[in-house]
């Protein structure tokens, strides 16, 4: 009688990621047919984590999202930034035809990646977060033209991490430990079109009667953390919300 043994994934660790990536998902037909600017940017090097969030290297964003990697185990740091308004209104965008991942979707006012720069890594959390915050400055900048004196670094607020993986069609993915990022400001935007096609300041009333709208698409990221805690923090952002920051347990939304 033979009994039949389940394979696990060995944990990502910097002993073994060479082990396991020796022929890493590397082609470039994946880009093929994609805006020439999105390619370009699918070569920014992204911070490879294991699940604890500890980086153990360094990946190219093309690489971290093809599903071929990610159904490896291989794992990289985000952001998601919320913008709120002094109506307490949030800013969503809707990302562009061009993106080659979740193109189409609304979201959240931004979501990213540190990068391999100085002043974006970190290996221990107050160093990650300081990170994040400042890679947050310059994507709200290149994304929605915000400019970075705008949105000042002290008034970010880092509430948790959020380890979650999302298929976007088959070919591209997400697999990330997201840094939730709350800010109030009252910007001025000027999307940049090859990234979002369109903004919009939303109560959480009109946010949730937009989800019941079937013609409106959302990303997997943004709608885990609605249907999770985004109303209860939302609620208190001007009262209470210092209970919910610098949570420092990672949140595992892994389905």
């Amino acid at each position: 009688m033979s009994t039949a043994t389940a394979t696990v994934a060995a944990p990502i660790t910097a002993e073994t990621i060479l082990r396991l990536f020796p022929d890493i998902d590397t082609r470039s037909d994946a880009l093929e047919g994609h805006d020439e600017e999105q390619i370009r940017l699918m070569d920014e090097v992204c911070i490879v984590t294991d699940e604890n969030d500890l980086p153990i290297g360094t990946a190219s964003k093309k690489l971290c999202h093809l599903m071929t990697n990610i159904d490896k185990g291989l794992l990289h740091r985000a952001f998601s930034v919320f913008l709120f308004n002094d109506k307490n209104e949030l800013l969503l965008q809707q990302r562009a035809t061009e993106k080659i991942t979740f193109p189409d979707m609304w979201t959240n006012t931004c979501c990213s990646h540190p990068l391999n720069l100085a002043n974006e890594t970190g290996s221990t959390l107050p160093d990650a977060i300081a990170g994040v915050k400042n890679a947050a400055r310059r994507k709200l900048d290149h994304e929605l033209g915000i400019k970075q004196e705008q949105v000042p670094f002290e008034d970010f607020r880092f509430l948790t991490r959020i380890h979650y993986k999302a298929p976007s069609d088959g070919k591209w993915g997400e697999h990330e430990i997201d840094y939730i990022l709350f800010i109030k400001a009252n910007p001025e935007v000027n999307a940049n079109l090859n990234e979002v096609q369109a903004t919009q300041w939303v109560s959480a009333e009109k946010l949730k009667e937009m989800f019941k709208d079937p013609s409106l698409k959302f990303t997997p990221w943004f709608k885990l953390i609605c249907e999770s805690m985004l109303f209860e923090w939302w609620a208190s952002l001007d009262n209470g919300l210092e209970k919910y920051t610098d949570e420092q347990e990672i949140r595992r939304m892994l389905h």
